[in-house]
């Protein structure tokens, strides 16, 4: 697959541009758009507000970022598509609103695409020893794409990714819920791209131990066995 080359030392000869979904993230949107106009080669950050009930559309507009702003909350991987349909840059990241001034470590997942070692970049938080969970989303994630495509990664669920924008297509990002993340990297592995992890340090909101924590957990889970259900009949029918 054709990579863009790196002609010079500095990334300021590339355009990059960011979507990032959001839904009712105006205490932090604010602080993560102020972090990526920190990084020279970020030409334009795109707000997908998918039917927000709070001030998010404002702050992000107030801290210079285009808002698409959704009537409805019609779930991230709709407002992945349509992100896509308004960034025109050849470099694209998916960025989640939360991130705040660690958005900045976004520099570390578009070098490997501008030196033509990766198509796709997904984000590694670091391990910081606090468990929200038993690992469970986690492990079906990394165990279903194994299983499906036969490669191993740490961060199939991750939402911080770089990509070059001709390998995306809107049917990668047609799938229902938490299981948006998984199901595309399936798609993306079997297409030939190639993907690349990268260590963070980026940090974000995480659920705890406690009810709400478990129900949005167990969302996830069913979202992705969903995908993956779907993806062994595919391969099997």
């Amino acid at each position: 697959m054709e990579h863009i080359k790196n002609n010079s030392s500095s990334l300021c000869g590339f355009e990059v541009g960011v979507i990032i979904p959001a839904f009712n993230e105006e205490d932090r949107i604010g602080n993560t758009i102020k972090a990526l106009k920190s990084i020279s080669c970020i030409k334009s950050i795109l707000v997908v507000d998918d039917g927000s009930t709070d001030q998010t559309a404002d702050k992000a507009t107030q801290e210079g970022a285009r808002v698409l702003r959704l009537l409805n909350n019609y779930g991230k991987g709709y407002a992945l598509k349509k992100g896509i349909e308004n960034q025109n840059a050849e470099i694209l990241l998916f960025l989640d609103a939360d991130l705040e001034d660690s958005a900045k470590e976004a520099l570390k997942l578009i070098k490997p695409i501008i030196e033509g070692n990766a198509d796709i970049t997904i984000a590694v938080f670091p391990d910081n020893g606090q468990k929200a969970g038993f690992g469970l989303v986690r492990a079906l994630a990394a165990f279903g794409v194994r299983l499906l495509t036969g490669t191993c990664l740490k961060s199939v669920l991750s939402g911080q990714r770089g990509f070059l924008r001709r390998i995306m297509n809107k049917e990668n990002l047609d799938y229902p819920g938490f299981g948006v993340e998984f199901g595309m990297t399936i798609d993306l592995i079997k297409s030939g791209a190639k993907i690349h992890e990268v260590e963070v340090k980026m940090n974000h909101r995480r659920t705890k131990r406690d009810l709400k924590g478990f129900t949005h957990r167990g969302r996830q889970f069913w979202d992705i066995m969903l995908v993956l259900l779907i993806k062994l009949r595919e391969r099997y029918s």
